[in-house]
């Protein structure tokens, strides 16, 4: 009678597998995630993020001679909707002490197979996990729904020896798969920007040889068409989103957050990844607000507030003479407040490629140090050397960038181009950026550019040259 009761059990629970996998999709991913420029920003809105499916119900109970939680996806198929599969029921226990590494790696195995599941993190724990490696290829329309707290182990002297010192959460080869929730992902990163090797952070105020590793929180690598929204990611060790070799990203409604003394914290990174939308996000860090390196093009940046960062940043390019191409950014209706930086564009001597067709449009300034920046002398040391090449700059425009700025020693926009690769067809159009308190800075630094003013910019650009130089010097676009 036991074996028959153990068989019927079996065939119960195939059945249940078979007919989920036909349950009809409610999530559904994107081909593209690019969205076209709207004639105007957005706005913000206090909606919450869509949910995905129905709240979990409760979990049926698999007869069995052990009473143990039931690691099968919940609704059940007669109910309709995705498949569940809550991290808790594959042993999660989320006290904010146990490691739970285990229970999310079954749980995203169990949903990776299955079409348009769901692996839900619930609102209820705080689930500690080591660095891991969620891997593709999955199933499209993988949906990681985040509402609870979700967080690496307290500190460098946690942190597993034989887990990467460099990354705590990658996703890897995936397609149509997103990222969402109302949850937080902590990066318990204090300990972290502790560490004497940090910049100012050894004994009185020095700064101790590395090497240096800090975790990046969230990378994406290698995936295509990644949706993330609603959800809260902050004190990261390190950078706090990163994409490298992606195709179609689309970011919305994010709150990224660090204080503005943590070192290295990118918001949102963008390398050698094409097709991507960042919009309506609200970020406040330690370092560039967004960062977008070499390999990017068609990026297209909207409703973005940046508090206390080093603002908005294509680069730095080039580095150990290294070929950089960055085409098609667009960043328009943001606000930049009370950061070292506003718009910058940073490239290393002795690179080649090339940054074109680049649009600021429509962007607050407030109590920022430096608003507008072209620096093709970027360099981390006083022992950079001087190299004749460089990535050409080419096709920048700033449109409606008005605003204040609180450095009373230099003006506020400077352009210090390459001295054999000039920077041209700079267009500066309804630029206006006054001192918040004193007297306005009027001597704008240029060297070696050449763009137009179709309006009276204030301070006045007079440095800036018209037309074309006679020569662009030694550049090199090959691959670009």
């Amino acid at each position: 009678m036991y074996n028959i009761y153990n068989i019927v059990t079996f065939i119960i629970i195939i059945i249940y597998i078979i007919n989920c996998q036909n349950v009809g999709t409610l999530v559904q991913g994107r081909a593209h995630y690019h969205k076209k420029k709207s004639p105007s920003p957005p706005t913000y809105d206090d909606q919450p993020p869509p949910s995905y499916g129905p709240a979990p119900q409760a979990r049926p109970v698999i007869p069995s001679p052990v009473v143990r939680p039931d690691p099968y996806p919940s609704p059940s198929p007669d109910e309709g909707g995705p498949c569940i599969f809550d991290v808790t029921a594959f042993g999660a226990v989320g006290d904010g002490s146990t490691d739970d590494t285990a229970a999310f790696r079954s749980a995203w195995k169990a949903a990776c197979a299955m079409e348009s599941s769901v692996l839900l993190v619930p609102a209820s724990g705080n689930f500690v996990i080591t660095s891991t490696i969620f891997s593709g290829p999955c199933k499209p329309g993988l949906v990681f729904q985040v509402d609870g707290v979700v967080m690496p182990p307290e500190g460098p002297e946690c942190w597993p020896k034989t887990d990467s010192k460099k990354q705590w959460l990658v996703f890897y080869q995936l397609d149509q798969m997103s990222l969402t929730g109302t949850g937080t992902f902590e990066g318990n990163g204090d300990q972290w920007w502790q560490l004497p090797c940090k910049p100012h952070r050894g004994p009185n105020g020095s700064t101790l040889p590395g090497p240096c590793d800090s975790p990046a929180m969230i990378r994406f690598f290698m995936s295509k068409n990644i949706q993330l929204s609603g959800l809260r990611i902050q004190n990261s060790p390190q950078f706090h989103i990163k994409f490298d070799g992606c195709d179609g990203v689309l970011i919305e409604k994010l709150q990224i957050n660090s204080p503005q003394y943590s070192p290295n914290t990118d918001g949102i990174h963008v390398e050698n990844t094409k097709n991507v939308g960042i919009y309506n996000s609200m970020i406040a860090n330690g370092d560039d607000c967004i960062s977008i390196g070499p390999g990017c093009s068609n990026v297209d940046i909207q409703g973005i507030v940046c508090d206390h960062s080093h603002g908005i940043s294509i680069g730095s390019l080039g580095v150990h003479n290294s070929q950089a191409c960055v085409s098609n950014i667009t960043v328009r209706g943001a606000l930049i407040k009370n950061s070292d930086n506003g718009l910058r564009i940073k490239t290393w001597q002795g690179g080649s490629g090339s940054v074109s067709d680049i649009s600021f449009q429509d962007i607050q300034m407030e109590n920022n140090t430096n608003s507008i920046i072209i620096d093709q002398y970027y360099c981390l040391t006083k022992a950079c050397r001087n190299e004749t090449s460089a990535v050409y700059l080419s096709g920048v425009s700033y449109r409606n960038i008005k605003g204040t700025y609180n450095n009373v020693r230099s003006a506020p926009i400077h352009f210090a181009c390459s001295d054999s690769v000039p920077c041209t067809n700079i267009t500066m159009s309804e630029v206006e950026l006054l001192p918040s308190q004193g007297q306005l800075v009027d001597d704008p630094f240029c060297w070696n550019s050449y763009g137009i003013q179709e309006t009276l910019t204030i301070p006045p650009i007079d440095c800036l040259q018209d037309g074309l130089p006679q020569s662009i010097g030694e550049v090199v676009l090959s691959g670009c």
